[in-house]
């Protein structure tokens, strides 16, 4: 069962201390944040991008996470401010002459002798972790603090664009000043929805007061109106006119039909007799057998 052979236990194996404190290798640390991607964990290569709160992604690993946008993956909470494509800046990096690649040492205390890919294009600082280094938002430039500060201007120095002091983020800053990027970063997207919103408040009320305007003339609104009420006058005066001509015209026929049906018949008394002797019926053309002559051939309707 044990302590059976004079063995005595020491101090430490009976009493529980307190929790030795692990300490976080800087050198590993340094590797990790400007060597390799923070949200899939490889190695950073081309094309490198970084997001408002200074932190260096891969572009392919940033558009996986925005195409699926599970909880359950790794390093997720890092990138979770991340909404769109937008919202990060594609790096504009110079290349390091004196950097040879992973084949230049392959011992375990690589991290102190290695060089950076990547350098300050103004001071000729490498970009390995021991030196502050920003980038600038509209043209994705990348220059060292310290060239930002020996060469004060607005102007950058590599591709030549106008930026202001608001639009220089630091890139792996610690938690105070990635506190102050975050909070920036908040007033930025308020202020860009707000402008979204007033942008379509005003168009919204140039379309109103277009409508508007075609409604409620002015001066030459005025003259139109009045154009369109005379002529609306005309017309129908016009269609009066016309309806009281077709009424009278109408009167007129039917006061002619009317009177035509009830004019009687005309009267024989009433013609002259040599009209008369024209008919058959008349007297004048009955005669007796004496007065008529033999050669002469009376009609059928001699009686």
């Amino acid at each position: 069962m044990g302590c059976d052979g004079g063995t005595i236990p020491k101090r430490h194996e009976l009493v529980k201390g307190p929790k030795k404190v692990e300490k976080i290798d800087k050198n590993a640390e340094l590797v990790a944040r400007w060597y390799y991607c923070t949200l899939s964990q490889e190695k950073l290569k081309r094309p490198i991008v970084t997001c408002e709160l200074g932190r260096l992604y891969n572009k392919d690993a940033v558009i996986e996470f925005l195409l699926d946008k599970s909880p359950d993956k790794p390093h997720a909470d890092s990138a979770a401010h991340i909404k769109s494509i937008k919202n990060v800046i594609e790096l504009n990096l110079s290349e390091n002459p004196a950097w040879t690649g992973d084949k230049g040492n392959t011992k375990g205390d690589m991290y102190d002798e290695q060089r950076a890919q990547f350098i300050c294009p103004v001071v000729g600082l490498e970009m390995n972790g021991k030196h502050r280094f920003c980038v600038l938002r509209r043209c994705g430039c990348v220059f060292s603090e310290r060239a930002l500060k020996e060469i004060k201007t607005d102007v950058c120095h590599k591709c030549g664009a106008n930026f202001m002091d608001d639009e220089v983020i630091l890139l792996n800053g610690d938690k105070d000043e990635v506190e102050e990027l975050r909070k920036k970063m908040e007033e930025r997207r308020l202020r860009a929805k707000m402008e979204k919103k007033s942008k379509k408040t005003k168009s919204a009320e140039s379309t109103n007061v277009y409508g508007q305007t075609e409604e409620v003339s002015g001066p030459s609104g005025v003259a139109n109106e009045n154009k369109a009420n005379s002529r609306d006058k005309i017309s129908f005066v016009s269609s009066t006119e016309s309806t009281v001509e077709s009424g009278s015209s109408e009167k007129t026929a039917s006061s002619s039909s009317s009177s035509a049906a009830k004019r009687p018949f005309s009267t024989t008394d009433k013609k002259s007799e040599a009209y008369k002797s024209i008919f058959t019926s008349h007297s004048s053309a009955k005669r007796t057998k004496d007065q008529s002559s033999n050669w002469v051939t009376h009609t059928a309707y001699y009686f």
